[in-house]
């Protein structure tokens, strides 16, 4: 039988198939070839027997948190408590690119920024909307809900930037914890402490800790330069320009002459330079 495996405690799979939850466990030879299954691994499992047989090949994956088969990434951006950081915001845009995730924008908290803070980072978030990207805020829950449809969603972001809080306002069943933020930190607490597959109307939803993997050191300088979206739109004189220190960069002219925002090139530079 095809299943979902939907939650991870120890070596307990929980899978779901149609309309069942069967707690599994994994055939010994996992272990001795080094196999790890991850919520989210669809796998052929043995009813009776409750053992998963096999992980079936992945669409993608992430090592941290061990989350596979992901469509769309939807990264919860807070505006204050914890404050707005496009530093963040682009890393977790190019983790979703190098894997093959399309990244998805939420703002929360626009309530807690004046209006004049707000007309300023709307027109930041023009600049990621003329790239392709997707731009929502928290309130605008029924466009939420017609993107997750048919579509597994990760919900991921800043500590404390209200993922939990969205969820039950996607799904009141749910009932999450949600943590409050630190005053003296600036950071919240993390209320997530397990990865689980949900499903919210035709859709799926992975709620997560958190994703820790954000040095990019698995990834080479030209995978990162890749992932930069934009940079394909100004083609530079010689294919391999890293965009740093070469002459007659289409890149930093796009820069100079305001196409490209300048943290997103910033941005670019600390990461390649992260080793």
């Amino acid at each position: 039988m095809k299943g979902q495996i939907i939650k991870i405690i120890s070596d307990l799979h929980i899978v779901s198939y149609r309309n069942e939850i069967i707690n599994c466990k994994c055939r010994g030879k996992f272990r001795k070839e080094n196999i790890v299954p991850q919520v989210g691994d669809y796998v052929i499992f043995d009813r009776q027997k409750e053992i998963i047989e096999e992980i079936l090949p992945r669409k993608n994956f992430f090592r941290r948190p061990k989350v596979a088969n992901i469509d769309q990434g939807f990264l919860v951006t807070s505006l204050k408590t914890p404050d707005f950081s496009l530093n963040l915001l682009d890393k977790l845009i190019i983790l979703m690119e190098l894997h093959k995730v399309k990244p998805i924008i939420c703002i929360t908290k626009s309530d807690l920024v004046s209006a004049e803070e707000l007309s300023g980072i709307q027109q930041i978030l023009d600049y990621y909307r003329k790239l392709g990207y997707i731009v929502v805020f928290n309130y605008e829950v029924d466009k939420i809900k017609k993107l997750i449809n048919n579509k597994t969603s990760v919900f991921t972001g800043q500590t404390g930037a209200g993922k939990s809080t969205l969820l039950n306002k996607l799904n009141p069943n749910l009932n999450l914890e949600t943590g409050e933020v630190s005053i003296a930190l600036g950071r919240g607490k993390h209320t997530t402490k397990v990865v689980e597959l949900f499903q919210i109307d035709q859709g799926k939803i992975l709620d997560t800790p958190g994703f820790s993997a954000l040095d990019f050191y698995e990834y080479t300088d030209s995978d990162i330069r890749n992932a930069f979206i934009e940079f394909k739109n100004y083609p530079c004189l010689y294919k391999d320009c890293m965009h740093k220190n070469e002459h007659e960069c289409m890149v930093k002219k796009a820069v100079s002459d305001n196409n490209i925002i300048r943290s997103r090139y910033d941005n670019y530079l600390k990461f390649i330079e992260r080793k």
